[in-house]
């Protein structure tokens, strides 16, 4: 076994490799960096370029007000007629473009080796004080919202199986289904409608994850807030996750329960909950607990912008897509590195749990 992980180890080198690679290079071809919304913000009087203008590398760009006038028509950069070439110089200087590709690529991932993630564009705070600010929203979501789908689904999935054909499983089944079919963004707003003062009851908070007073409250009292903050966006974001680990778990003991080991020991006189907890549910579940990992980070990771933005929470969701939209890409590359390597972990992880579960597999048996 132990090879066998040494050799996924390695292999997440070139591969994290390959994916900053393809990421990076996109990025070139794509129009709209962020000297292109410096010059737009620039000539409509955005923040943007107030944000930057005034924390340069180098002391600060020039002002607004020196680009009236001046003519850029040999500039690459579209909408920058208007604007001195010196002050373009320098925007390239301070975001680094005034070098070559390969040389920018090659500093950003040494600076990444080093743990150096760089500053954001636009507010210059660096991207792991950013990230690590929006994390307790994503903990929040990813971590409820993983738990309560395994709490409910797999003891779900279990009575589906052994009552297989029967009214209950049917109607769970329409129920899973439909919940599954409904968007979070919808089932969200009907959340808020109901039970956050929209239309009928002021039963929850419409914003945020704690309340104002939260530094006065106790410690009881603050877990009391922390969890009536949450409920509705957990809520929100779990409901389409059932369907799947449910219906998993259904058709995994459906397929242990017809095997010949689950007849012999009911042969043998077992009860059928020694039959079932005893002996079919560590095979059963050996794919569903395995996948816990990379479950929980896809959910971690997935913040919904959406769901974020409706519940006034500030996640990793709406700080991607903000950086996206603004082309930030220390922002873009840095957490792209970061979630891209713990996913490659996390999936060394998830096989080392099939093993953990069930330790009869051998991957490196399988591999020869």
């Amino acid at each position: 076994m132990g090879a066998y992980i040494l050799r996924r180890l390695l292999l997440v080198i070139p591969t994290l490799l390959g994916i900053m690679i393809i990421n990076f290079t996109l990025t070139q071809f794509v129009p709209g960096g962020p000297i292109e919304q410096i010059i737009a913000e620039l000539q409509g009087e955005g923040d943007v370029f107030q944000g930057i203008s005034g924390s340069g590398s180098d002391g600060g760009a020039t002002g607004p007000g020196q680009g009236v006038g001046a003519v850029g028509s040999d500039s690459k950069y579209e909408g920058a007629r208007g604007l001195p070439p010196e002050f373009i110089e320098q925007l390239e200087r301070e975001f680094g473009f005034d070098k070559p590709p390969l040389e920018r690529f090659l500093n950003m991932m040494w600076n990444y080796m080093r743990l150096d993630f760089g500053e954001s564009y636009f507010n210059k705070r660096g991207v792991l004080e950013l990230v690590a600010d929006k994390l307790p929203v994503s903990i929040t979501l990813g971590l409820w919202s993983t738990l309560i789908a395994y709490i409910v689904s797999i003891p779900l999935g279990i009575r589906k199986a052994v009552r297989d054909g029967s009214k209950f499983d049917t109607w769970t089944s329409g129920v899973i289904i439909a919940a599954y079919a409904i968007p979070g963004f919808l089932f969200a707003i009907l959340l808020l409608v109901l039970f956050a003062g929209g239309s009928y009851w002021q039963i929850f908070p419409l914003r945020g994850l704690t309340s104002d007073n939260w530094d006065q409250l106790s410690w009881g009292g603050k877990i009391l807030d922390y969890f009536w903050h949450i409920t509705l966006p957990v809520l929100a974001s779990t409901i389409s996750s059932f369907a799947t680990l449910t219906l998993l778990t259904k058709n995994s003991f459906l397929d242990e329960i017809k095997k010949h080991y689950v007849m012999t020991a009911r042969a043998k006189g077992l009860s059928e909950s020694r039959v079932l907890y005893g002996h079919v549910f560590r095979n059963a579940m050996l794919i569903v607990i395995a996948g816990f990992p990379a479950l929980f980070v896809s959910v971690f990771f997935g913040g919904s912008i959406i769901i974020e933005t409706l519940f006034s929470l500030d996640g990793l969701g709406r700080l991607g897509f903000e950086a996206a939209v603004a082309r930030d890409y220390p922002i873009i590359f840095g957490t792209l590195f970061v979630f891209s390597l713990l996913g490659l972990v996390v999936g060394i992880l998830s096989d080392l749990m099939y093993v953990f579960v069930d330790p009869r597999i051998d991957f490196e048996r399988r591999e020869g």
